[in-house]
């Protein structure tokens, strides 16, 4: 099974994000915002972080002379950039209207059931976020959860278990 092992999700330690902010910051000079810097700037600090702290987008602002706000604007509005930290799997439920039509919405509960999160949540141990997806171009295939970037189809609340199984660490896999 592949599994997602970018930087973008990567977990950092308390102690480390201070580490983390300081490279950062030697980075961001490379970024030219007269030429569109913001957004590489902002997926940098995406895929350093595996989120974007708010002490990212002050040094991002300052740096590139762009008022917080924007800043913060564009991080809002562009759905790849988080500003909580996301698990190393993100997990996205389809609930458009083929897959919740074929029990997209029992998936879900079980989903939340078997994390033991909510939608926009991320498990304590920083392994698993739970999104919801309208549409990812399955409909044949419903109900559709898409791991990472990897496609679950036909997928059944009773094999949500197994299924977050094959993405759990060694050590995890007891917790199920």
């Amino acid at each position: 099974m592949q599994t997602q092992t970018d930087p973008a999700n990567q977990v950092s330690s308390p102690e480390s994000e201070q580490e983390l902010l300081m490279s950062f910051k030697e980075l961001i000079p490379q970024f030219d915002p007269g030429k569109g810097g913001l957004i590489p700037a902002l997926q940098t600090a995406q895929n350093l972080f595996g989120y974007i702290p708010e002490e990212a987008m002050r040094m991002i602002s300052r740096s590139m002379d762009i008022p917080f706000s924007e800043v913060a604007g564009v991080v809002s509005f562009y759905s790849y950039f988080s500003t909580v930290p996301r698990g190393r799997h993100v997990v996205r439920v389809c609930l458009g209207t083929a897959c919740y039509v074929r029990g997209g919405k029992e998936v879900l509960a079980a989903m939340q059931e078997t994390l033991g999160i909510g939608i926009g949540d991320t498990t304590e141990d920083r392994q698993f976020s739970l999104e919801v997806g309208r549409c990812f171009g399955a409909c044949g295939l419903a109900p559709v959860v898409m791991i990472d970037d990897q496609v679950h189809q036909r997928v059944r609340p009773t094999s949500i278990r197994d299924i977050i199984a094959a993405y759990r660490d060694d050590d995890d896999k007891e917790e199920l």
